[in-house]
Parts: C-alpha cells; structure tokens; sequence
C-alpha cells in the first residue's frame, strides 16, 4: 500500500392507512396492486432489469453527510451488491475485478463531475487446491490462512466540461475488508475492518469490504400490499444482510468549489469492461428511489446507462409523477397538482437557500452543503422535521428516505400535510461513531437459531455445548443433548452427525470409567 499525493412529528403508519382504507371499504382485494410498494421500493436494490441480474455491479445505495466527529470533512458511502446473505459460502462476495467504480463530485452544480474518484478491485488466491474461502482463523488482513483476498487502487481524476484535466494515483494495493465469515473463522471482525482502513495523505480516508445493509425499509409490500396479512407490517426487509461498501473521507476543502459556494453534488457509477477492453456504465445512483418510484420500466436501464448532464429527458417522470395517481386510486387520497415543480426541487435542484447551488442544472444527485454542521441529535426525517443536516440535504445512515420521500411525493411541500411511513424507522443494528461508521457486517445464519439457543449465541457454540459425555450437566442438571432445529439446508445431516459423536463419545466414556 503506497499513499502517494501528487500535484417527530406524529404520523400515521403505513399500517394505519391501510386498515382504515380497509375499514372504508375501500380496497378491494383485487385491486391491490404494486402501489405502495413503489413508495417502500429499496433504493437501488435490483432497480433496473439488466443491472438485478449483476448484483457485482449493483449499486444499491449512497450516502454523503458532514463527518459528525470530524465537522471539516464530508464522508461518502457507496455500496454494492444487494441482498448478501451473511452464509453465503464457500464463495463469499467480492467486489469485480474488471469494474471501475466511481464516486463522481459536481462542485458548481453544473451536473457535471469535476472530481471523480475510482477504485480498481484485484482478486488474490493463495491456494487453489481448497474449496475454502479461509484454511484457518484469521487474524489480520495478512493472514496466510485468509486465502481469498482484494486488494484496491485509488485514483483521482481532474475534469472539467468533461475533459480530464489530471490524473492522480491516490494510493494503490489497499486491502479490503473480507467477508465476515463467523466466529470460527474471524474471532475478532472488529479487528480486521479496523486494518482496512487506510489513512490517504491530506487528512483523507478510505475503507472497502462488507458491511450491514445501512437502508431500512419494509420490502413485504411487494407481495399485493401484503396479501392483507397486517401482522406483517413494519418488519425491515433488509436485516441481517450485508452489501460491500465503499467509504471515502474527505476534507471539505477538497471537495467543494469555495467557502462561499459549499455544495456539492454526489453520485456514484459502475463502469463494466466488455470483450474489448472497453467500459460500459452499467450502474448509476445519487439521490434514493428516483429510478425505483419515479422512472417508468422503459427508462430505468435508459437512466442506469447514462449521464446526469442529460437527465432533462427524464423530467417529465418528475414533473408528472406515477406514484400519487396511484396511491390517489388505492386510498383515495388525491394526488398534488401537476406539474410538480416541489419534486423537481427536491429530487433535481436543491432546496433554495439550504443545498441548490447556482446556476443549477436540474439533475438526479445527492446534494449536500457541506457548510452546515452535524447534530449531535439527528432527527430521522431531516430536513421535514426542522434538521437541516439530514435528507434531503445530503443523507445520513440514520435517515428514514422512505418515510420523507413518501410525505413528500404526497404533497408535503405543497399544503398537503401527511405522515405517511412504512412503519420501519432505524436500522437493525446500530452505526459506528467513527469512520466508515456503517454496522459490521452480520455473520452466520439468517434464519432461526437451534432450539434452546439465545441471541448472541450461534448454532455451532451450541452444538460444541451438547457434544459432552452422558451424564454431565448444563444448567439446571439435566443432561446436555443435540436438538438443532436449523433453518439452514443440510441441518438434517448436522442432527444426525451430532448425534452419532454424542453415541460414540457415551460409549468412549462408558469403556473409560
């Protein structure tokens, strides 16, 4: 690894609103469509049809906010392949190696990137006579019983009126974070995500590998508005799986055009190399549920495909949105005025006098003034509830995009007040307080633990717990045995491999004494 620096509110919830749409009457069961979910659609997980089948260039989410321990730089968050399953073994989740992946920064709000920063992924392998990911416990990025491993190159690209004007390596060979594996293989996680992050020269940071899915968010919906099974509402769809995140820290400086002119337009990309040598973008995203709720299926992989500079051929998806008709047909809560210039505002713009720079060109990024200071009291719905450091100025990991998104669609900026939400206000796991700040990544099953495990504990400390001699006692003096009710596959085998040790070791303790 080389640095190398050169040149509150009350609100109904989603399920209020349904049982009183249905207490009216006013849904019939087969006119329960694909409404609401748009609403709850997670932020770019599987959004457009080409890119769901290419998780590894999937970009599902990104976050910029002002570094709340450290108020003079900006922190960005870009993650990739949705929907991780933490058992995902023997072959974990990896980033691409022939993939660019690009984190774009508009300093004049001309929807134009002058700063791009890309990171390049390599794949190494020690050992290719195993199957497994690790030969050991692994106890540092270094470890030679780690035999799967990445490392990444940092480059800072120059532009302007999308000409590149200089080309910087940033730093190169940077390990990345594995995938955490569980207990048995990584005893101390903590640990090696702590040697992945890497100090760049000019007080900047960066960090990549797993990490818990940050969004929050009830998918349920996608199944006709929960096939009117309300015991089911406001679970968070995306717990207990991971993504691979990208963060970069940067000093504020760095980053934005001026004192005076603070904001800063954010959006990342996927560029795929073809046959040829050539990259394609694949993936593309700034501000959340854009492509998801407001862009129709003709014009999702349009959009993934291209460039913000050119979103003026997706206006009038803003403008005239899809989403409050529905909503208006299914409830019956009438849709806003068209055109909606409130959602060009929000989605596009800035909001004037907080994050729209001047001069603006109308484009879908993520637009944060970096001039305004973090809370030490972060409010979920940001900006809607009197916290200007929060969405849409910018987004933090904490804040609930669906909830304000949907109040806004609705026609909160407008006069027509609501507290629409989907019921899920916070993450499963709680956010780091330092950089890269996203929650560890969840190891192990998803699914439910063995019979008489508690949380905290995991199916295989369990089934080392039963394998003891007969007549030795647990708890309460009774003897110890194997019931492992897995949700995982092969748990069948593992019950029947455990009880045939737990027979073999009653006879091996029967012959000693």
């Amino acid at each position: 690894m080389t640095p190398i620096s050169r040149s509150g509110v009350g609100r109904r919830t989603l399920a209020t609103l349904v049982c009183g749409a249905l207490a009216a009457g006013g849904l019939a069961a087969a006119g329960v469509t694909a409404l609401v979910p748009g609403a709850a659609s997670a932020s770019s997980h599987r959004e457009a049809p080409l890119i769901s089948g290419t998780p590894q260039y999937d970009n599902t989410d990104v976050y910029a906010f002002v570094s709340p321990d450290k108020p003079d730089t900006t922190t960005i968050v870009a993650n990739w392949i949705p929907f991780e399953e933490p058992a995902g073994g023997p072959n974990f989740y990896t980033f691409a190696d022939d993939a660019q992946y690009d984190i774009h920064i508009d300093n004049d709000g001309d929807a134009q990137g002058e700063l791009v920063y890309r990171y390049t992924f390599k794949t190494h392998r020690k050992n290719g006579d195993t199957f497994l990911y690790n030969t050991g416990a692994v106890t540092s990025l270094d470890d030679p019983d780690l035999n799967i491993t990445q490392t990444y190159d940092l480059d800072l690209l120059r532009l302007h009126n999308q000409k590149l004007v200089s080309h910087t390596k940033v730093a190169d060979d940077v390990p990345v974070a594995p995938s955490n594996v569980g207990k048995a293989s990584m005893p101390d996680y903590g640990k090696l995500r702590d040697q992945a992050v890497y100090k760049l020269a000019g007080g900047s940071k960066t960090f990549a590998g797993q990490a818990d899915d940050p969004f929050f968010l009830d998918l349920r919906v996608f199944d006709l508005l929960y096939g009117g099974n309300l015991t089911e509402v406001g679970r968070d769809t995306l717990k207990g799986y991971n993504v691979n995140s990208i963060a970069l820290q940067v000093p504020n400086d760095m980053i934005r055009q001026s004192a005076g002119q603070p904001v800063v337009g954010i959006w990342s990309t996927t560029q795929r190399k073809d046959a040829r040598g050539n990259y394609t973008q694949v993936s593309r995203l700034g501000m959340p549920l854009v492509n998801e709720v407001v862009n129709p299926q003709k014009d999702k992989d349009k959009f993934n495909a291209s460039a913000p500079w050119n979103d003026g051929q997706f206006l009038k998806n803003v403008t005239n949105p899809e989403l409050p008709k529905l909503i208006e047909g299914i409830y019956k809560i009438k849709a806003p005025a068209e055109p909606r210039n409130d959602l060009v505002d929000v989605f596009l713009k800035g909001v004037k006098g907080l994050n729209q720079p001047p001069h603006v060109r109308p484009a879908e990024e993520l637009r944060l003034n970096t001039s305004i200071k973090p809370t030490a009291h972060p409010k979920r719905l940001g900006v809607l509830d009197g916290d200007n450091a929060g969405f849409p100025n910018g987004r933090r990991l904490t804040d609930d995009v669906i909830d304000a998104s949907l109040q806004v669609v609705e026609g909160e900026l407008v006069g027509s007040k609501n507290d629409l939400g989907d019921a899920v206000d916070k993450n499963d796991k709680k956010f780091e307080k330092y950089f890269p700040y996203v929650a560890k990544p969840t190891s192990g099953s998803r699914g439910a633990l063995a019979k008489g495990t508690t949380s905290g504990t995991d199916v295989r400390s369990q089934l080392g717990d039963a394998l003891q001699p007969a007549g030795t006692t647990s708890g309460g003096g009774t003897d110890t045995v194997l019931i492992a009710g897995s949700a995982a596959a092969g748990a069948a085998g593992i019950l029947l491999i455990g009880t045939g040790l737990l027979w073999w070791r009653r006879r091996m303790y029967n012959r000693a004494y």
